[in-house]
């Protein structure tokens, strides 16, 4: 029923044509989404390390080498998620993801080894890259691999095989912390357990085929139909080959808009929509949360270990909210969920404010912050971050698509790594309350933003969407 054969220097499995195509498909997303396992694991990780390597025997960390620790990998991202997109192009997306889980491997065995700041800092900027690229080549990969009908719900599984990797991450954390918490390297034992999803990503690689679309886009056409009939009825397999031989045509036809396109008020209001969703999505401090969720407790009044436990309640929440919000998402206009979700981070964001500033000696603060920053997940990972990427997907027409996301995109990761890089600066600074009032502040710009400039795009075509904003 299978057969290995040499491709390219590399070795693919050849499925049998009877092989459930569903089932080949499925196995398919459950390898290449573990991608975004490790993208979850190692931003989550860093979580409950921090505390850890922080002490004066480890790394001895200031606030502002705490930020820098935790946002390099962010910055490596914002590169990663530039450089993966045309290493995918160039290389195939299956090639581009089996060297991204060769990069996570030795980066986070590198972390997990690193004698000091410097050195640790620059094994997480390269893991960054890999998590940059898993962040674009994984949802492009899936998108090209998945028939129509079924393509939002299996690129919205990535999200959630993230949030997942960053939920095991706190579990981990806390089992580890709460077991060896005495050791002096406790810190390493956790980031080490990402090389382990890495090795199963690079082991499954070998099972992917390459997408039919990247194919046929190199002029392999044999190849690209014997994919598809892989994962696909013959007939549809057929159907499909000639579909994209089409857009792949027009898409040569296309002018792209360039920069100085901008002076054109519909493309620079998109552009600047686009790049303002990206900023919101992070202003509002969720990486705060994923990155220092620790520290946050530990400053409303848990222990280390306590707040250890407490953080796995965060990352249950947030693989609920991902669940739900890809239930409902297309069932409710995108504006509407887009704003239910600001609204209701922001309300949790000031309720974290006030607490900390009006029950400081009160034994229910760490419950109340731990309560609230529950409630601003769900918010988030239920809405706002599940809308920030599909309002994206759905704003650019296709000859302003590469500009306007990549814009986009690059805002997004730069304000990640501003949250990241100075949340400790501010906590040490101006407290935990201020720094969330702060967060709070761009919640409302985020509310006033989306509803005087985002429109409603559910049910509309690409075309469509075009057309009314170059009405407004």
């Amino acid at each position: 029923m299978e057969s290995i054969r040499n491709t390219d220097n590399s070795v693919e499995l050849e499925y049998d044509k009877k092989k459930d195509p569903r089932k080949f498909l499925k196995l398919i997303t459950i390898v290449s989404t573990f991608g975004g396992l490790l993208f979850g694991y190692d931003t989550g990780v860093i979580n409950g390390a921090l505390p850890f390597m922080a002490r004066p025997d480890q790394l001895n960390l200031s606030p502002f080498t705490e930020g820098l620790v935790a946002s390099s990998l962010v910055l490596g991202a914002a590169f990663g998620s530039i450089f993966g997109g045309r290493l995918s192009d160039t290389r195939g997306h299956r090639k581009a993801i089996m060297y991204l889980a060769i990069l996570f491997f030795l980066s986070a065995l590198g972390c997990s080894i690193a004698p000091n700041t410097n050195i640790l800092v620059v094994f997480r900027f390269l893991l960054g890259l890999a998590v940059g690229g898993a962040s674009v080549i994984v949802p492009s990969y899936l998108a090209e691999m998945s028939p129509s009908e079924r393509r939002g719900r299996l690129v919205t599984q990535n999200e959630l095989m993230i949030v997942t990797g960053q939920f095991l991450a706190y579990v981990c954390n806390a089992v580890i912390g709460n077991v060896f918490g005495e050791a002096g390297h406790v810190w390493r034992y956790m980031l080490v357990i990402a090389s382990l999803p890495a090795v199963a990503l690079w082991i499954g690689v070998l099972i992917l085929p390459e997408s039919p679309r990247w194919l046929a886009s190199k002029g392999r056409m044999a190849e690209a139909l014997k994919v598809l009939k892989q994962i696909r009825s013959e007939s549809i397999a057929e159907q499909e080959l000639k579909a994209i031989k089409t857009r792949i045509s027009e898409e040569k036809k296309i002018a792209r808009v360039k920069f100085k396109d901008l002076n054109t008020p519909w493309i620079r209001r998109i552009v600047i929509l686009g790049a303002g969703i990206g900023a919101i999505s992070q202003l509002v401090g969720i990486n705060s949360i994923m990155y220092y969720g620790t520290q946050i407790l530990q400053n409303s009044g848990f222990g280390t270990k306590t707040a250890l436990i407490g953080n796995v309640a965060n990352g249950v929440i947030s693989v609920i909210a991902v669940i739900v919000g890809m239930s409902i998402m297309h069932k409710v206009n995108r504006r509407t969920m887009f704003l239910t979700g600001l609204v209701g981070a922001t309300i949790a964001l000031i309720a974290i404010g006030i607490a900390t500033l009006t029950l400081s000696e009160s034994p229910m603060l760490p419950y109340i912050v731990l309560s609230m920053t529950i409630l601003y997940l769900a918010f988030f990972q239920g809405a706002i971050g599940p809308m920030t990427w599909l309002t994206l997907s759905e704003i650019f027409p296709a000859r302003l698509r590469g500009m306007g996301m990549g814009t986009a995109v690059l805002c997004l990761w730069i304000c990640n790594f501003l949250v990241g890089l100075f949340f400790p600066v501010l906590l040490e600074g101006i407290g935990l309350s201020a720094t969330f009032f702060l967060f709070a502040a761009f919640g409302i710009g985020g509310i006033i933003f989306i509803a005087k400039y985002l429109p409603e795009t559910r049910g509309l075509s690409l075309e469509q969407i075009e057309d009314n904003f170059k009405a407004l």
